[in-house]
């Protein structure tokens, strides 16, 4: 009876949540989306270019390609501040916060790889030359709507992959550990390094680095502000996959392109439901864990999606999901 109880009381404090991520939200419009992209730089994976309309201003910050064909569900963000190693900028938040709210409530978007246009970079972590122009009362409101940023980037409903060509530090650390996977080149470099600048990361990592690594190794790691390679960084289980560097230094965005292939055949429905389970009973203990799983569990029963995954079985064939 208590276990009963429990799945009631954690059914109906989830149910709103469920409803913001869930079936109801899946089967929404797609809002109008802005797509900026530097055609000459993005290539479809079968080779053609797809244009977007374009904005200058944006284009030397983000960039953001919706993939069709065989593809058709991914989406990438590409970091594009060559100048200043991609650094956090206020622009960059601006976009990236638009991109993040135009995916949010897409439902044919399936997987969203972050990854960066300029060679032998992830991201820098924040603009230090723009931070030091900043006045002291400015500083922490920046450092609020970046770490707002970072938080919408892993409430996503959709899995998110962070591509790791080059150096993540600090912030660039931050963004890529909000991502639900990461596939780092076994040449890139990552550190949480803000104590060398007396301070302490501030968009998420002194919670997530010890989520995803342990709290002994989050501490070594934030105090002594270390950086590590992408071996390094497999072995302590900071990245899923290390890859060595090709000659176009694109070798883990594109192992993060086939893991993003891997996922976008299965139902879009599951695979959301699987993220909000996974994220929210984390956090909490086994017995309401299990509850919540039950209550996302509960969203997929009467999806068509559901029907068409036994239909498919039964008639030995791919099946066609929907999101519906």
């Amino acid at each position: 009876m208590a276990t009963l109880a429990c799945c009631r009381g954690v059914s109906q404090v989830f149910r709103p949540v469920v409803a913001k991520f869930g079936v109801c939200s899946l089967q929404k419009d797609a809002r109008a989306l802005r797509h900026v992209v530097r055609p000459d730089e993005w290539q479809c994976s079968h080779g053609q270019a797809r244009r977007y309309s374009s904005d200058a201003k944006s284009m030397d910050d983000l960039s953001v390609r919706y993939l069709d064909g065989s593809d058709s569900g991914i989406v990438v963000f590409g970091l594009n501040r060559p100048k200043a190693k991609n650094a956090i900028s206020r622009n960059l938040v601006k976009m990236m916060s638009e991109a993040v709210d135009a995916v949010k409530t897409n439902n044919k978007v399936r997987t969203v790889i972050v990854c960066s246009l300029v060679p032998g970079v992830f991201c820098a972590g924040a603009d230090l030359k723009e931070r030091a122009k900043m006045h002291p009362s400015e500083v922490g409101p920046f450092v609020s709507k970046a770490r707002a940023l970072i938080t919408e980037l892993g409430n996503l409903p959709m899995p998110t992959i962070a591509a790791i060509d080059g150096a993540a530090l600090g912030g660039g650390l931050e963004m890529a550990l909000a991502c639900d996977m990461r596939v780092a080149a076994t040449s890139a470099k990552m550190g949480l390094v803000e104590t060398k600048l007396a301070i302490i990361p501030g968009a998420g990592g002194t919670q997530r680095l010890p989520r995803t690594i342990g709290v002994s190794l989050a501490k070594e790691l934030i105090f002594a502000g270390r950086v590590v390679d992408g071996a390094e960084a497999q072995n302590l289980g900071l990245v899923n996959h290390a890859v060595e560097q090709n000659d176009s230094g694109d070798a883990a965005y594109r192992r993060a392109l086939d893991l993003a292939r891997e996922i976008i055949p299965q139902g879009p429905i599951a695979i959301r439901m699987a993220k909000l389970a996974i994220n929210q009973g984390i956090e909490v203990d086994l017995a309401t864990g299990l509850a919540i799983e039950e209550a996302c569990y509960a969203q997929v029963i009467p999806t068509k999606d559901r029907i068409e995954g036994l239909t498919a079985f039964k008639e030995k064939r791919p099946p066609r999901y929907k999101g519906e």
